[in-house]
Protein backbone atom coordinates (compact mmCIF):
# COMPACT_ATOMS: atom_id res chain seq x y z
CA UNK A 1 0.00 0.00 0.00
CA UNK A 2 1.11 3.46 -1.30
CA UNK A 3 0.96 6.27 1.63
CA UNK A 4 0.62 10.02 0.91
CA UNK A 5 2.04 12.35 3.61
CA UNK A 6 -0.07 15.08 4.96
CA UNK A 7 1.17 18.33 5.57
CA UNK A 8 0.58 17.48 9.29
CA UNK A 9 2.94 14.54 8.90
CA UNK A 10 0.40 12.05 9.29
CA UNK A 11 0.48 9.37 6.54
CA UNK A 12 -2.63 8.30 4.94
CA UNK A 13 -3.11 5.52 2.62
CA UNK A 14 -3.36 6.51 -0.75
CA UNK A 15 -6.44 4.41 -1.74
CA UNK A 16 -9.57 3.96 0.29
CA UNK A 17 -12.90 2.47 -0.16
CA UNK A 18 -16.10 4.83 -0.12
CA UNK A 19 -19.18 3.58 0.87
CA UNK A 20 -21.66 6.25 0.11
CA UNK A 21 -25.16 4.45 -1.27
CA UNK A 22 -23.78 1.30 0.62
CA UNK A 23 -26.66 0.05 2.95
CA UNK A 24 -26.34 -0.87 6.41
CA UNK A 25 -26.93 -4.38 5.71
CA UNK A 26 -24.05 -4.17 3.20
CA UNK A 27 -21.69 -2.11 4.53
CA UNK A 28 -20.32 -4.38 7.38
CA UNK A 29 -19.35 -7.77 4.69
CA UNK A 30 -18.05 -4.95 2.15
CA UNK A 31 -15.84 -3.17 4.67
CA UNK A 32 -14.72 -6.22 6.56
CA UNK A 33 -13.83 -7.69 2.49
CA UNK A 34 -11.91 -4.89 1.57
CA UNK A 35 -9.81 -4.77 4.88
CA UNK A 36 -8.78 -8.95 4.19
CA UNK A 37 -8.26 -7.87 0.86
CA UNK A 38 -5.84 -5.16 1.44
CA UNK A 39 -7.57 -1.64 2.01
CA UNK A 40 -6.38 -0.04 4.72
CA UNK A 41 -8.54 3.36 4.23
CA UNK A 42 -12.17 3.52 4.52
CA UNK A 43 -14.12 6.98 4.26
CA UNK A 44 -17.86 7.17 5.25
CA UNK A 45 -19.80 10.32 6.76
CA UNK A 46 -22.62 11.12 8.35
CA UNK A 47 -24.62 11.51 5.76
CA UNK A 48 -24.25 8.25 4.58
CA UNK A 49 -25.92 6.67 7.92
CA UNK A 50 -23.48 3.67 7.71
CA UNK A 51 -20.97 4.67 10.25
CA UNK A 52 -21.88 1.97 13.02
CA UNK A 53 -21.63 -0.56 10.48
CA UNK A 54 -18.10 0.93 9.08
CA UNK A 55 -17.27 0.63 12.80
CA UNK A 56 -18.54 -3.35 12.70
CA UNK A 57 -16.94 -4.03 10.00
CA UNK A 58 -13.75 -3.05 10.97
CA UNK A 59 -13.98 -4.88 14.23
CA UNK A 60 -15.04 -7.68 12.20
CA UNK A 61 -11.62 -7.55 9.97
CA UNK A 62 -9.49 -8.03 13.13
CA UNK A 63 -6.81 -5.62 12.43
CA UNK A 64 -5.63 -3.26 15.00
CA UNK A 65 -6.71 0.33 15.16
CA UNK A 66 -3.74 1.50 13.58
CA UNK A 67 -3.82 -0.22 10.78
CA UNK A 68 -7.03 0.93 9.72
CA UNK A 69 -7.22 4.43 8.41
CA UNK A 70 -10.92 6.04 9.18
CA UNK A 71 -12.65 8.98 7.20
CA UNK A 72 -15.75 10.74 7.89
CA UNK A 73 -17.56 13.43 7.54
CA UNK A 74 -19.54 16.55 9.47
CA UNK A 75 -23.24 17.05 7.64
CA UNK A 76 -24.02 20.64 7.42
CA UNK A 77 -27.24 20.54 10.08
CA UNK A 78 -24.08 20.28 12.46
CA UNK A 79 -22.16 23.13 11.11
CA UNK A 80 -21.35 25.64 14.18
CA UNK A 81 -18.65 25.43 16.70
CA UNK A 82 -20.15 23.38 19.63
CA UNK A 83 -22.65 21.42 16.97
CA UNK A 84 -19.33 20.37 15.03
CA UNK A 85 -17.96 19.36 17.68
CA UNK A 86 -21.27 17.23 19.14
CA UNK A 87 -20.90 15.84 15.53
CA UNK A 88 -17.56 13.80 16.38
CA UNK A 89 -18.90 12.80 19.40
CA UNK A 90 -21.90 11.11 17.65
CA UNK A 91 -19.18 9.84 14.70
CA UNK A 92 -16.75 8.27 17.09
CA UNK A 93 -19.63 6.89 19.13
CA UNK A 94 -21.13 5.24 16.06
CA UNK A 95 -17.97 4.26 14.74
CA UNK A 96 -16.50 2.77 18.13
CA UNK A 97 -13.56 4.55 17.94
CA UNK A 98 -11.82 7.08 20.55
CA UNK A 99 -10.09 9.18 17.84
CA UNK A 100 -11.32 9.69 14.13
CA UNK A 101 -7.95 9.73 11.69
CA UNK A 102 -9.51 12.69 9.55
CA UNK A 103 -12.68 14.39 9.89
CA UNK A 104 -13.42 16.99 7.29
CA UNK A 105 -16.69 19.30 6.16
CA UNK A 106 -18.94 17.49 3.90
CA UNK A 107 -19.59 20.66 1.79
CA UNK A 108 -18.95 24.00 2.08
CA UNK A 109 -22.49 26.03 3.14
CA UNK A 110 -22.09 29.51 1.37
CA UNK A 111 -25.45 31.13 2.14
CA UNK A 112 -24.57 30.72 6.05
CA UNK A 113 -20.73 31.05 5.75
CA UNK A 114 -20.23 31.96 9.00
CA UNK A 115 -21.72 28.91 10.52
CA UNK A 116 -19.23 27.20 8.39
CA UNK A 117 -16.42 28.95 9.38
CA UNK A 118 -17.71 28.26 13.12
CA UNK A 119 -17.62 24.57 12.07
CA UNK A 120 -14.16 24.51 11.00
CA UNK A 121 -13.10 26.26 14.08
CA UNK A 122 -14.57 23.32 15.83
CA UNK A 123 -12.57 20.73 13.75
CA UNK A 124 -9.30 22.74 14.78
CA UNK A 125 -10.09 22.40 18.41
CA UNK A 126 -10.92 18.80 18.35
CA UNK A 127 -7.21 18.57 16.31
CA UNK A 128 -5.62 20.67 19.14
CA UNK A 129 -7.39 17.89 21.50
CA UNK A 130 -6.02 15.26 19.68
CA UNK A 131 -9.55 13.72 18.93
CA UNK A 132 -8.38 13.80 15.29
CA UNK A 133 -5.78 13.16 13.44
CA UNK A 134 -5.89 15.40 10.66
CA UNK A 135 -8.78 17.89 9.69
CA UNK A 136 -10.10 19.01 5.69
CA UNK A 137 -12.27 19.61 3.93
CA UNK A 138 -15.07 18.55 1.12
CA UNK A 139 -16.44 20.12 -2.45
CA UNK A 140 -14.96 23.27 -1.91
CA UNK A 141 -13.80 25.18 -4.46
CA UNK A 142 -10.75 27.75 -4.90
CA UNK A 143 -12.84 30.55 -3.50
CA UNK A 144 -14.26 29.07 -0.76
CA UNK A 145 -10.60 27.64 0.26
CA UNK A 146 -9.28 31.65 -0.17
CA UNK A 147 -12.36 32.60 2.08
CA UNK A 148 -11.75 29.81 4.52
CA UNK A 149 -8.18 30.65 4.95
CA UNK A 150 -8.64 34.04 5.62
CA UNK A 151 -10.14 33.12 9.16
CA UNK A 152 -8.13 29.67 9.35
CA UNK A 153 -5.66 29.11 11.72
CA UNK A 154 -5.08 25.61 10.45
CA UNK A 155 -4.94 24.89 6.55
CA UNK A 156 -6.74 21.33 5.83
CA UNK A 157 -4.74 18.94 4.99
CA UNK A 158 -7.33 17.25 2.91
CA UNK A 159 -10.04 18.64 0.24
CA UNK A 160 -12.30 16.04 -0.96
CA UNK A 161 -13.82 16.50 -4.62
CA UNK A 162 -15.34 15.20 -8.17
CA UNK A 163 -12.42 14.15 -9.87
CA UNK A 164 -12.23 12.02 -13.04
CA UNK A 165 -10.74 12.31 -16.93
CA UNK A 166 -13.87 13.33 -17.83
CA UNK A 167 -14.23 16.41 -14.65
CA UNK A 168 -10.62 17.11 -13.26
CA UNK A 169 -11.05 20.63 -11.64
CA UNK A 170 -7.49 22.13 -12.83
CA UNK A 171 -8.39 25.49 -10.77
CA UNK A 172 -9.47 23.44 -7.66
CA UNK A 173 -6.18 21.41 -7.95
CA UNK A 174 -4.28 24.30 -8.63
CA UNK A 175 -5.23 26.16 -5.35
CA UNK A 176 -5.11 23.04 -3.53
CA UNK A 177 -1.28 22.67 -4.60
CA UNK A 178 -0.92 25.93 -3.66
CA UNK A 179 -2.22 25.75 -0.34
CA UNK A 180 -0.46 22.38 0.15
CA UNK A 181 -4.05 20.74 0.43
CA UNK A 182 -4.55 17.15 -0.73
CA UNK A 183 -6.38 16.77 -3.22
CA UNK A 184 -8.42 13.40 -2.49
CA UNK A 185 -11.05 12.23 -5.39
CA UNK A 186 -14.66 10.41 -5.12
CA UNK A 187 -16.17 9.69 -8.05
CA UNK A 188 -12.38 8.62 -9.82
CA UNK A 189 -13.72 6.06 -12.47
CA UNK A 190 -16.75 8.98 -13.36
CA UNK A 191 -19.33 6.59 -12.75
CA UNK A 192 -21.27 8.77 -10.42
CA UNK A 193 -22.50 11.88 -12.75
CA UNK A 194 -25.36 12.94 -11.51
CA UNK A 195 -27.90 13.55 -7.95
CA UNK A 196 -31.22 12.75 -7.62
CA UNK A 197 -33.29 15.89 -9.23
CA UNK A 198 -30.20 16.82 -11.11
CA UNK A 199 -29.21 16.69 -14.58
CA UNK A 200 -32.45 15.88 -16.27
CA UNK A 201 -33.41 13.04 -18.17
CA UNK A 202 -30.53 12.95 -20.02
CA UNK A 203 -27.76 12.39 -17.22
CA UNK A 204 -26.05 8.71 -17.60
CA UNK A 205 -22.73 7.33 -16.36
CA UNK A 206 -19.84 8.29 -18.06
CA UNK A 207 -19.51 4.41 -18.45
CA UNK A 208 -21.86 3.77 -20.16
CA UNK A 209 -20.98 4.92 -23.66
CA UNK A 210 -17.94 6.94 -23.58
CA UNK A 211 -15.93 4.61 -25.14
CA UNK A 212 -13.72 4.85 -28.28
CA UNK A 213 -15.14 2.26 -30.46
CA UNK A 214 -18.24 0.81 -31.27
CA UNK A 215 -19.35 -2.28 -29.06
CA UNK A 216 -18.72 -4.46 -31.69
CA UNK A 217 -15.31 -3.09 -32.98
CA UNK A 218 -13.99 -3.18 -29.61
CA UNK A 219 -10.91 -5.17 -29.07
CA UNK A 220 -10.88 -7.43 -25.68
CA UNK A 221 -11.29 -6.21 -22.61
CA UNK A 222 -7.35 -6.95 -21.91
CA UNK A 223 -6.65 -4.96 -24.94
CA UNK A 224 -8.84 -2.01 -24.09
CA UNK A 225 -9.56 -1.94 -20.62
CA UNK A 226 -11.47 1.57 -20.77
CA UNK A 227 -11.93 4.34 -18.95
CA UNK A 228 -12.36 2.65 -15.50
CA UNK A 229 -8.91 1.35 -15.58
CA UNK A 230 -7.41 4.32 -17.13
CA UNK A 231 -8.16 6.18 -14.13
CA UNK A 232 -6.90 3.73 -11.99
CA UNK A 233 -3.85 3.94 -13.67
CA UNK A 234 -0.81 4.39 -10.84
CA UNK A 235 1.59 5.51 -13.37
CA UNK A 236 2.23 4.95 -16.68
CA UNK A 237 -0.80 6.22 -18.60
CA UNK A 238 -1.99 6.19 -22.64
CA UNK A 239 0.72 8.77 -24.17
CA UNK A 240 -0.79 12.17 -25.17
CA UNK A 241 -2.80 12.02 -21.60
CA UNK A 242 -0.97 13.34 -19.04
CA UNK A 243 -4.16 14.41 -17.09
CA UNK A 244 -5.18 10.83 -16.79
CA UNK A 245 -2.77 10.75 -13.77
CA UNK A 246 -3.82 13.45 -12.15
CA UNK A 247 -6.93 11.44 -10.45
CA UNK A 248 -4.36 9.26 -9.46
CA UNK A 249 -3.18 11.89 -6.77
CA UNK A 250 -5.47 10.13 -4.18
CA UNK A 251 -8.09 7.35 -5.54
CA UNK A 252 -11.25 6.63 -4.11
CA UNK A 253 -12.82 3.19 -4.71
CA UNK A 254 -16.46 4.51 -6.44
CA UNK A 255 -18.93 4.32 -3.98
CA UNK A 256 -20.54 0.72 -4.42
CA UNK A 257 -22.79 -1.91 -2.35
CA UNK A 258 -20.36 -5.03 -3.74
CA UNK A 259 -16.31 -4.95 -4.73
CA UNK A 260 -15.29 -4.84 -7.92
CA UNK A 261 -14.67 -8.28 -9.39
CA UNK A 262 -11.04 -7.54 -9.55
CA UNK A 263 -10.78 -6.57 -6.10
CA UNK A 264 -12.15 -9.90 -5.45
CA UNK A 265 -9.55 -11.70 -7.21
CA UNK A 266 -6.85 -10.32 -4.86
CA UNK A 267 -7.60 -6.35 -4.43
CA UNK A 268 -4.87 -5.49 -6.87
CA UNK A 269 -5.91 -2.44 -10.09
CA UNK A 270 -4.33 -3.31 -12.99
CA UNK A 271 -1.75 -0.49 -14.10
CA UNK A 272 -2.29 0.89 -17.77
CA UNK A 273 0.96 0.66 -19.93
CA UNK A 274 0.62 2.58 -23.46
CA UNK A 275 0.15 -0.27 -25.36
CA UNK A 276 -2.59 -1.50 -22.87
CA UNK A 277 -5.14 0.86 -24.16
CA UNK A 278 -6.85 3.91 -24.72
CA UNK A 279 -7.57 6.72 -22.82
CA UNK A 280 -11.12 7.38 -22.92
CA UNK A 281 -12.67 10.17 -24.92
CA UNK A 282 -13.18 13.85 -23.89
CA UNK A 283 -10.27 13.42 -20.94
CA UNK A 284 -9.53 16.74 -20.00
CA UNK A 285 -12.61 18.32 -18.97
CA UNK A 286 -13.12 21.19 -16.44
CA UNK A 287 -16.95 21.54 -16.84
CA UNK A 288 -18.89 18.35 -14.55
CA UNK A 289 -20.40 15.74 -16.96
CA UNK A 290 -23.82 17.16 -15.86
CA UNK A 291 -25.05 19.17 -13.51
CA UNK A 292 -23.83 19.44 -9.69
CA UNK A 293 -25.13 21.18 -6.78
CA UNK A 294 -21.68 21.76 -5.56
CA UNK A 295 -20.58 23.75 -8.73
CA UNK A 296 -23.61 26.61 -8.36
CA UNK A 297 -21.41 29.25 -6.58
CA UNK A 298 -22.60 31.83 -3.86
CA UNK A 299 -21.40 35.10 -2.99
CA UNK A 300 -19.13 34.28 0.38
CA UNK A 301 -18.43 37.99 1.48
Amino acid sequence: MEFLTLNNGIQMPSLGLGVFQSSPEETVDAVAEALRLGYRHIDTAAAYFNETQVGEGIRHSGLARDEVFVETKVWVSDYGYDATRHAFDKASAKLGLDQIDLLILHQPAPLSWDVTLDAYRGLESLLAKGKVRAIGVSNFMADHLDALMQHASVVPAVNQIELHPYFQQREVQAKDAELGIVTQAWSPLGGITFYPGWGGDGRRSTLDARRPHHRSHRRSARQDPGPGHAALACGGGPPGHPEVRQAAAHRREPRRRRLPPHGRRGGRHRRLTPASGAAPTHVGSDRPPTASPFQKRKDLS
